[in-house]
């Protein structure tokens, strides 16, 4: 069995004191294989879930030539003839659901409105506002250059034609794609089975809501985050809690999460402190193929994979990720390592968080040989263009700089400092958190 550590050796950058966060991001993608189980669900379950395969289209939609507009439906052959205006004898209605079923000549036209069937030998449709009824009504008028040949018309399969793809495996599931499945008449869908996430937070300082807060001691926010954060991906969360820093609780905990989730996360527990005991259990019965990332914040953070037995390769596995315990740090690292990790088991097919270029309106101060996420407040300039100001304190325990802020400052591992007026790259947080 090939370890995690043996194949992170492989990946270039490798470095086991500060890997980069490119080289933590393709390990951890390598590894993050998707569920395979599968259920069907009726279509308004499948809000947020991922397609399990293509839904191919069993209809042409529209099912057929329709108007998309209120106004008369004629043959172009009328305006082929030559004249500078047209005169069209009305010969019947067509609304939506109520399809005209006579025939119009060459000098005739239908009343339709939007959405109605095209009627036969009809191929055209002027608007209504642009003809003139004649006094009974009987007849329309308007000017030849009013409308080209084919216009006004919406054809079958336009949208989606029988037979072709109108969602692919993989793609989570949004409001539109409810209402256009509703529109092929599919009612259920084949989606991935949900994730499971059991997430534990590590401290003997840490005391859960409700209970009376010691001197020392502070209430745990990280499991409030990682729930909030897990559920926005619709995962299934599995809180289990606080575990102090004990070897034997520590070690039955990571053992229970692993026996009922597929993913573990942790909260504290893998720096190099003299109690942070985690970092010394995975040695034992887990695979971890890194410690330590060329991240602020985050720098403490652990991926590999722990089992419920009392080895390595013995037991249910389940994808661990050790957290820093800072609280931004927690949240930093989730976006950027976690997250995708966890979009790729779902089955999901992850795209690449967008970024934006934004100037500076102050100075950063940054170390090259790391990559850098600041909490920053963009906004638009009276130019329609992005500038971007550090929330203040850039402090990993300060989690009110993420509520200030609206968006990260990514500076690259590469770059070093910056000066004012200078163009950075920025990842809004509308969307994301």
């Amino acid at each position: 069995m090939t370890t995690l550590n043996e194949f992170s050796r492989c990946v270039a950058q490798y470095d086991p004191h500060a890997l980069p966060v490119s080289a933590a991001q393709a390990i951890v993608r390598q590894w993050a294989t998707p569920v395979t189980a599968v259920e069907r669900v009726p279509l308004r379950d499948a809000l947020d879930r991922v397609l399990a395969n293509d839904i191919v289209s069993p209809i042409d939609v529209p099912s057929h030539d329709n108007s998309a507009m209120d106004g008369y439906a004629f043959n172009r052959a009328a305006l082929a003839a030559g004249a500078s205006e047209l005169n069209l004898t009305i010969v019947g209605k067509a609304l939506a659901g109520h399809p005209f079923m006579g025939r119009a000549d060459a000098k005739q036209c239908v009343r339709v409105m939007t959405g109605a069937s095209m009627p036969a030998d009809c191929d055209t449709v002027v608007p209504q506002e642009l003809v003139e009824r004649s006094a009974d009504s009987s007849s329309i008028r308007f000017a030849a250059n009013a409308v080209l040949g084919g216009a006004n018309r919406r054809l079958a399969g336009e949208d989606l034609a029988r037979g072709h793809a109108a969602l692919r495996a993989g793609r989570i599931m949004r409001a539109s794609d409810l209402g256009l499945l509703a529109s092929l008449g599919i009612g259920e869908v084949h989606v991935r089975r949900r994730l499971r996430v059991a997430f534990i937070s590590t401290g003997d300082e840490l005391r859960s809501l409700g209970e009376p807060l010691d001197p020392g001691c502070v209430y745990d926010s990280n499991r409030h985050t990682l729930f909030a954060m897990l559920r926005r991906l619709n995962v299934e969360a599995l809180d289990l809690g606080v575990v102090r820093d004990q070897p034997a609780p520590l070690e039955a905990a990571l053992r229970s999460a692993a026996a009922s989730a597929d993913v573990v996360l942790t909260s504290g527990g893998v720096s190099v402190g003299e109690a942070d005991f985690t970092r010394q259990l995975l040695q034992t019965f887990g695979d971890v193929a890194f410690w330590s990332l060329a991240m602020r914040p985050g720098r403490p953070l652990a991926f590999g994979r722990v089992w419920s037995g009392e080895r390595p390769g013995v037991g249910q596995p389940a994808l661990f990720f050790g957290l820093p315990g800072n609280p931004v740090a927690v949240m930093v690292t989730f976006y950027q390592i976690v997250r995708e990790a966890l979009l790729l088991m779902a089955g999901a097919t992850p795209q690449p968080l967008p970024v934006f270029q934004a100037t500076s309106r102050q100075a950063i101060r940054k170390r090259a040989g790391r990559t850098e996420f600041q909490r920053g407040v963009a906004g638009r300039d009276a130019h329609g263009q992005w500038r971007v100001t550090p929330t203040g304190s850039q402090s990993s325990g300060v989690l009110s700089s993420m509520s200030e802020a609206n968006c990260f400052i990514v500076l690259g591992h590469d770059e070093a400092d910056i000066a004012e007026g200078e163009s950075v790259q920025i990842m809004l947080f509308d969307g994301l958190i």
